[in-house]
């Protein structure tokens, strides 16, 4: 079967998004799509231990958007957008970067966010410029996100050793 660069790049994604619900499920971290999370709320007494899916947010154009998660814990309280960005070949990825960076610094309304970015295909510059920009605050007035750059590898170090 022939595959596309985009449906091998689709795949790859969910690969990459797979990693983030298994190591959240082995935490103890129930699974949920945000939407019906939204309608049963008193199901999960307004804020579960758990990871939603494919959470909406109004982005820096004015058009809905979508993160692929938000954790929220009463437990360890705590409410953390997950981006994850695959490119494991050369592609227009990582020309998204500064867009997903603005849209975590003026749109997403939780403090916290982690940006997971791996498959080794990002142009140099691309990499370089979006964990510049987290270090420095790049665009940041007076909201000070803590926006964190990670790898799976150090996505996964994170979860064990927090949870």
């Amino acid at each position: 079967m022939d595959r596309t660069q985009g449906n091998i790049a689709n795949s790859s994604g969910n690969v990459l998004e797979q990693n983030v619900i298994s190591t959240f499920k082995t935490k103890g971290f129930e699974v949920v799509k945000y939407s019906f999370w939204n309608k049963n709320q008193n199901k999960y007494g307004g804020v579960p231990k758990g990871l939603l899916k494919n959470v909406p947010f109004e982005s820096i154009y004015g058009h809905k958007g979508y993160t692929e998660f938000l954790l929220k814990s009463k437990k360890y309280n705590l409410e953390i957008r997950i981006e994850c960005k695959w490119q494991q070949s050369a592609g227009s990825v990582d020309e998204k970067l500064p867009y997903l960076y603005l849209n975590c610094v003026e749109s997403m309304l939780e403090k916290d966010i982690i940006i997971i970015i791996d498959g080794g295909g990002y142009k140099e510059g691309a990499l370089k410029w979006i964990k510049e920009s987290v270090r420095t605050r790049k665009y940041q007035n007076s909201n000070m996100k803590n926006i964190q750059i990670m790898n799976i590898v150090e996505f996964m170090t994170w979860a064990n050793n927090n949870f």
